[in-house]
Formats: structure tokens, C-alpha cells, sequence
């Protein structure tokens, strides 16, 4: 399998990195900030920090927690918060203290936020007041001491930091009323931090960096364990990747993922980090009018997203107008990247919408497409360096190109183990070293790698194997759709039959329309046999559509 994918390897990028190269992400900021000190590191609300800014601010997090709370190396610090420049503070000051970052989704639920804690043993969390209400109903359930509070406009001058919190206070009145028993707000943590010497922790490759949490689609959340030689080795492999075209110190970056996802969190604050880029911050991405009024500012050279942002953007008002003449990388993953919302990226912005591909057991990125591809080319492209896949049977054996199996991947990245639950991660993690994915994909004769759908996401008609992937992609290619998602549904005949859940963009297309076209596109027993028009899909917090959610719907 290796040989076949080293012949399409991109010029220029190493199909090995040495993880020796730096102990810990601590390392790669330090250098960063030696490097860049004065370049802009992170920009939000029309505020900018530099390397040398978010050096002297983390540093005074980081004091803070050593002297102030007096948390011993290993503590668990949870952040609660969307992209603010709060966030990087927070996070680098955390690792420059030797903790354990756990990232939490501002949008949990009491019972989700109430697990995550308690399974990560977090003693202390930072949180934006906007989700205070959420921590108040659980806290006394939890191990959390320690809370440090913020507010939106923390992070600028005086008067705008009055202004912004007193719109988002009392004018869009988006801060419930809450009571937590003695919070520390964010800026007064510095104050109480810089009085203080901050002392540098030594954090080595076994260290724990992250407990970042899947999703728990299929079942109770659990925290995958990433080690900072996990993040060290992910951190470079995607360096690796990109080196030939990046310029250090130059690129911008926009980052509307949330960094408390796997994705953003290292592609883009870590990597580009590392690389003295600027990322920016976009707070609310679901204002799609506001997201490309804050583009409109920037001369951007990267993006990430998924499939569903990148479509938002295409059908917001103004988009197209932006300058595009500095942009050289767009990325899609998190989700599967369909081919016309791709053809149409490329058109509008005349960059390709390039796929990746990745998990938050593996830090996350596993495959990349070359950055030297000029158009989208329907697969997750190569292993980056020194990462081995194969794809295997239901029995382990492992299948040759073209033949669909599920994806396994071994190499530097991939987490230690799930905390706390061995049974969970014997499921997925051998004793040598490979993750079974749960992905079902196919290797092409030149090496390149397709991601056919989630092992638990096919639907069995007749025996038949179909692919919601397939299906999505079909119907999404109908120029009078916005939003699609198919699931199986069970049937007395055929055991299961296709159903699609559709957002129009055409008021007029009726159903009898998408499926002709679907039957003029799709093998019979692919084709769907019940068609339901929405106003909107259900996605997950990063825009991901959420097929388990409208399976369970149909039962």
C-alpha cells in the first residue's frame, strides 16, 4: 500500500518527520515567539495580538494558575468558550503551566457539560458569562473549584470593552442570569498572574496536552487522550505538508471552526502558529452576512471549514465580491466536501476547495490532498508523513486498490487511549498501534484515498450497499438544492430504502422533479423513495449534518 501512494507523494514534502524535533507544543511557541515576537498572531472584534502580546498574556494566565490557585502540573483546565482572543491566552497559558487543556463546547447542555467534567476531572474551568447559566445548574455536581469568568469584549480597550459587553448584555440580551459562588473574571486572573514571576514547567512528549471529546454520536462522549507528542507529531506533519506554500510570517488565516474543535484547534491555531501566520477569528460564523462583512477586511491566503460553511459563504450576499487574490489554500473536512458546492468554490474564488481528512483520535489530520492540485478531485488525498493506512475486511484482511474496506491508520498522531475507559479503546486501537476508523473507503491505483461513508451510516437495500455520501452528492448537484441528507429508513421489501431530507434553494422544485433527477443519476436502487423538504437540517456545532438525528426521527 505504501509504495503505491509514495508515487503521487507532492515534491518537496518528506514522507517522514522527526518527532524528536520538539518535546512539546510549549517548544513550537516559544520558538514562534522568538521568531515572529512582533508579527500579529491572533485578530477578533478588531483587535490584534501579537506573538510577543500573546507571549506576555499567556505567560500571566499561566502564573496565575501556578501561584494563585496553586494547581499542580497535570491539573485539567477546562475552556468553555467561542473564538476569542481569550482562547489562545487561555490555552497557551495553560500548557506553559504543564496543565491539561479540556476543551468544552459552549453549547452543551447541563447533562453534557456535567459528564465532560466530571469524566476529565477539570478543577478549574474558563468560560464565557454567556454560558454561566449552564455551569450553575451542575457545578456543585462536579470537581470544579475554580471559575474564571469573561466577557465578550475582555479582550479590547476600555471603552469599545464597555460598549461590546453592554450590547451583548443588555441590548441582544444574550447573558441569562446566573450565580456562581466567587468567579475570578479573566482580566483581573492577569492582573493577579503579573504579579507574580511565571516559571516555565518542563513538558515532555508523554505529557497529556489535550482531552479533546468526541462527539458521542454513539453513545457517552469520551475523551480521546492527546499527548504532546501527539500534537507535536500533527503539528508537523501538516507543517510538513504545507511548507512548500507557505511564506513564514505572511499567511492569514480564517479561523470560523471553533478552536475548541480538533480541526481548527490544530490546523489552524497550532500550525499556523508554528508557521507565524495571523489567524482570525471569526466569533459567530453562523451570521453569515456578518462573516463576510469581517472577510471584507482581510487580504486572507487560507481557510478552513466544512462542507456546510463553504456553501453558507457561496450563498451569502456580497461573497462573491470579495478579493480573492491572496488566497492559495482552502480545506475542507470534518465532513465529506461535495463535488458541486467544490466546482462552484473554485468558480467564485478561482481557488480549489481541497478535501482533508482526519479524527479527533488522530489529532486530527490522517490525509491531505497536495496543495499543488488545481481542482477538487472527489478524494481525501495522501497520508501525510509518517502515517501508515491500510484498509481491511470485516475479518482484518487487508483489500487492494479500489476495493471498499474500513480505513485504519497508524502513526505518531494517533491518541494514546479514550480516558478512563480501556474496554472502549480496545474496540478501536491495537495492541500495535492501529485505530480502526469506522470509515469505509477505497485506496485508487495512484495512491490516493476516498472516503465511501461511515461504516454505520450505509444503508443495505436488498442487499445492496448504498452510500449516503453518494446519494448527497447527486442530489446537491441539482442546481435547486441548498442542503442535503440521506439516511435509510427501514422497509418490509427491501430491508431498507432511501430517504433524503431536503433544504431548497429553489421554492418552486417539487418532488417529483428531484426524483427524476436522481433516477436520470442513480442506479434503481439507489434512488430515493421518500423525499422531505425542510427549512433547515440539524447540524452539530462545527455545521456538520447530523444524519443519527434524523435516523432516530424515522423510528
Amino acid at each position: 500500500m505504501e509504495k503505491v501512494w509514495l508515487e503521487s507523494y507532492p515534491e518537496g514534502v518528506s514522507p517522514e518527520i522527526d518527532i524528536n524535533d520538539y518535546q512539546s507544543i510549549v517548544d513550537i511557541f516559544n520558538e514562534s515567539v522568538e521568531n515572529y515576537g512582533s508579527r500579529p498572531a491572533f485578530t477578533n472584534l478588531g483587535i490584534t495580538l501579537s506573538y510577543t502580546d500573546l507571549d506576555n498574556q499567556s505567560a500571566k494566565f499561566a502564573s496565575y494558575l501556578q501561584h494563585d490557585l496553586q494547581l499542580p502540573k497535570g491539573s485539567r483546565v477546562a475552556i468553555m468558550m467561542p473564538n476569542l482572543l481569550q482562547y489562545p491566552i487561555a490555552i497557551f497559558g495553560a500548557l506553559r503551566a504543564g496543565m491539561t487543556v479540556v476543551n468544552v463546547n459552549p453549547l452543551y447542555t447541563a447533562r453534557e457539560l456535567k459528564h465532560q467534567l466530571n469524566d476529565s476531572q477539570a478543577t478549574t474551568i474558563v468560560i464565557v458569562e454567556n454560558f454561566a447559566h449552564t455551569l450553575e445548574e451542575v457545578i456543585g455536581e462536579t470537581s470544579v473549584k475554580n471559575v474564571v469568568i469573561t466577557a465578550i469584549g475582555d479582550c479590547c480597550g476600555l471603552v469599545k470593552r464597555f460598549i461590546v459587553n453592554t450590547v451583548v448584555r443588555h441590548v441582544k440580551k444574550m447573558v441569562p442570569a446566573y450565580s456562581l459562588k466567587n468567579p475570578v473574571w479573566f482580566n483581573d486572573a492577569l492582573a493577579k498572574g503579573e504579579k507574580h514571576p511565571f516559571k516555565p514547567v518542563k513538558v515532555v512528549h508523554d505529557d497529556i496536552a489535550f482531552l479533546q471529546y468526541t462527539g458521542g454520536t454513539t453513545g457517552v462522549a469520551k475523551g480521546a487522550v492527546l499527548s504532546h507528542r501527539n500534537m507535536v507529531a500533527n503539528i508537523l506533519q501538516a507543517s510538513a505538508w504545507l511548507k512548500p506554500l507557505i511564506k513564514d510570517g505572511e499567511e492569514i488565516v480564517i479561523t470560523a471552526l471553533p478552536l475548541y474543535h480538533i480541526f481548527s484547534l490544530t490546523a489552524n491555531c497550532m500550525t499556523f502558529m508554528k508557521f507565524g501566520g495571523m489567524n482570525v477569528l471569526i466569533t459567530n460564523p453562523r451570521d453569515m452576512k456578518g462573516f463576510v462583512k469581517e472577510l471584507s477586511g482581510f487580504k486572507f491566503s487560507a481557510i478552513t471549514g466544512v462542507n456546510t460553511l463553504f456553501n453558507g459563504l457561496l450563498n451569502t450576499e456580497g461573497f462573491d465580491k470579495l478579493d480573492f487574490s491572496s488566497l492559495k489554500m482552502t480545506l475542507g473536512g470534518g465532513m465529506a466536501v461535495q463535488e458541486a458546492v467544490a466546482k462552484r468554490w473554485q468558480k467564485v474564488t478561482g481557488s480549489p476547495l481541497l478535501e482533508a481528512y482526519g479524527l479527533t483520535e488522530t489529532s486530527p489530520a490522517v490525509t491531505i490532498n497536495p496543495m499543488t492540485l488545481k481542482e477538487y478531485n472527489g478524494t481525501i488525498g495522501l497520508p501525510v508523513p509518517s502515517t501508515e493506512v491500510s484498509i481491511r475486511d470485516e475479518s482484518g484482511k487487508e483489500l487492494g486498490c479500489d476495493e471498499p474496506g474500513e480505513l485504519w491508520v497508524k502513526g505518531p498522531q494517533v491518541m494514546e487511549c479514550y480516558l478512563g475507559r480501556p474496554e472502549e479503546t480496545a474496540k478501536v486501537l491495537s495492541d500495535d498501534g492501529w485505530l480502526s476508523t469506522g470509515d469505509i473507503a477505497i485506496v485508487t491505483k495512484k495512491g490516493f484515498l476516498k472516503i465511501v461513508d461511515r461504516k454505520k451510516d450505509m444503508i443495505l437495500v436488498s442487499g445492496f450497499n448504498v452510500y449516503p455520501n453518494e446519494i448527497e452528492d447527486v442530489v446537491a448537484s441539482h442546481e435547486g438544492i441548498l442542503e442535503v441528507a440521506a439516511v435509510g429508513v427501514p422497509c418490509e421489501s427491501s430491508g431498507e430504502k432511501v430517504k433524503i431530507f431536503v433544504v431548497k434553494k429553489d421554492p418552486n422544485l417539487t418532488e417529483e422533479q428531484l426524483l427524476a433527477f436522481c433516477k436520470e443519476n442513480l442506479t434503481g436502487y439507489k434512488v430515493p423513495k421518500l423525499v422531505e423538504f425542510r427549512d433547515e437540517l440539524p447540524k452539530t456545532n462545527v455545521g456538520k449534518i447530523l444524519r443519527r438525528e434524523l435516523r432516530d426521527q424515522e423510528k
